[in-house]
């Protein structure tokens, strides 16, 4: 797990507004626990992210982004290993991604999902991370990428 200096300066990074986000990481029990009571899915997921309330006005009057997300630490874990990159990398890239849903991008059509991928890719190469969608010394194409296999089951219910 990265320190939470670290979570942070990721973060600031991901995000475009003022925010008051919790981030929490949880075993498996409750990952999938959640997953079932707020998705209808009944299994451990990596990252959920919840937002809440219109979020309110930030100082100087631009939007404040509220929310929480959660990441799975043994699904994270489990996905680096097979992804064949650091845990590090993964948790980085699975922060920015719940962080860009809680300021409304989406990748439940394919349109909105290339923007929100293009957007994923420039925040983690600003951090001086891979590009997460590209083919890993793992994996043969992404199509064997667990994250973007549930993205495109999501898409396809």
């Amino acid at each position: 797990m990265p320190p939470v200096a670290t979570l942070r300066r990721w973060a600031r990074a991901a995000l475009e507004a003022p925010a008051e986000i919790t981030v929490r990481v949880v075993d498996a029990t409750e990952s999938r626990r959640l997953n079932r009571e707020f998705r209808g899915r009944d299994y451990a997921t990596n990252v959920l992210s919840f937002a809440y309330g219109d979020g309110g006005n930030a100082a100087g009057g631009g939007r404040r982004v509220c929310g929480d997300l959660v990441l799975c630490a043994p699904v994270v874990r489990a996905e680096a290993h097979a992804q064949g990159k650091p845990p590090a990398v993964h948790y980085a890239h699975l922060l920015v991604h719940g962080l860009l849903h809680l300021q409304g991008h989406d990748h439940g059509e394919d349109a909105p999902a290339a923007r929100m991928e293009r957007r994923e890719r420039r925040i983690l190469a600003q951090l001086g991370f891979p590009d997460p969608f590209a083919p890993g010394p793992c994996r043969e194409d992404s199509s064997r990428d667990p994250t973007l296999m549930s993205r495109r089951a999501d898409r396809n219910p």
